[in-house]
């Protein structure tokens, strides 16, 4: 892709990867998108594969050798790979720690020693764990609570090492509950956004873990996007709370969302998942100040654009 500055995105067919790839080229990017189809999917990216600047690889981050030989054409790259769900680590923390982990390490490295300009990492609010003071702040301690949230803590220190002890600058954006189009609803660990949007337009029952009185700072995709972009350009290095800044409880959220879509669905619940924490709400001062970062998206907002894609789709 001469003449473009090319941006590989691992985790690239999934839901927040997927999205970064159209935007990017919108803004004149070439885009390497690299996934091992584990949980993201080629649909995600049909719509761009008439496009001259856009590459897909299918491709595992935990292999070295062959991330290494994608990474050296890139001149940044967005690491958004990962085995998410806390759920899913708990069942399985082994699994979850080697992918997440290991894969990382590979992608940092493969980056330095590649010429990478930039790397961009998601990291995660569960690195917060259940800390009482509202809103979470980059300057608190971790406290994870799931094998989940400790690879990401442990995703951050080795970003970290690298930025001090090679002079390679990378910034992580702890996601706060990202939701909207193309998400997958189907899943066992789907987020909760895109099954209660599915239940609800098809009048099922919206079912909630817990009492419901848990509360989450919601995040739309496209502000996400923009943090990922942001950060790309930027120069700033360390952890930043990516959101909206303002946070809901779920059970608020079952009863909006069944508002919205005139729906007849009922709310029910069953048992709190472990590992979750009860409150989220990050203070975004410092991706503000840091990045340029200025979310667009209050939670009515987009729920109303991911309710529109869910249902011609539906």
């Amino acid at each position: 892709m001469p003449g473009y500055d090319k941006v590989l995105i691992t985790g690239g067919a999934g839901f927040i990867g997927s999205n970064l790839a159209g935007s990017l080229l919108e803004q004149g990017y070439g885009v390497l998108a690299y996934d091992n189809l584990l949980t993201g999917k080629r649909e995600n990216l049909l719509e761009y594969e008439s496009n001259e600047n856009f590459t897909f690889v299918e491709g595992d981050i935990l292999d070295f050798k062959k991330l290494s030989e994608k990474i050296a054409d890139a001149k940044y790259v967005l690491h958004q790979a990962a085995l998410p769900s806390v759920a899913r680590s708990v069942k399985d923390p082994r699994t979850t720690n080697r992918v997440n982990i290991e894969g990382t390490l590979n992608v940092l490295t493969a980056a330095k020693d590649g010429g990478v300009k930039r790397v961009v990492l998601a990291s995660s609010s569960s690195v917060y764990g259940d800390t009482p003071e509202l809103p979470k702040r980059e300057d608190m301690p971790y406290n994870p609570l799931s094998p989940y949230a400790v690879t990401k803590v442990t995703k951050e220190l080795y970003s970290g090492v690298f930025s001090q002890l090679y002079e390679f600058p990378v910034a992580c954006l702890r996601y706060f509950n990202v939701y909207g189009p193309k998400q997958d609803p189907k899943s066992e660990y789907a987020a909760v956004i895109p099954k209660f949007i599915t239940s609800a337009l098809k009048d099922e029952p919206l079912t909630i873990e817990g009492d419901g009185l848990q509360t989450r700072d919601f995040t739309y995709i496209e502000d996400v996007v923009q943090a990922n972009i942001k950060a790309m350009k930027g120069k700033a290095a360390g952890n930043f709370n990516i959101a909206y800044g303002e946070n809901i409880s779920i059970k608020g959220l079952a009863e909006k969302i069944v508002t919205l879509i005139s729906s007849s669905s009922e709310i029910v619940h069953k048992a709190p998942r472990p590992g979750d924490v009860r409150d989220s709400l990050a203070d975004i001062t410092e991706a503000q100040r840091e990045l340029g970062y200025n979310p667009e998206y209050n939670l009515d907002m987009g729920l109303e654009k991911t309710i529109e894609w869910f249902r011609n789709r539906i």
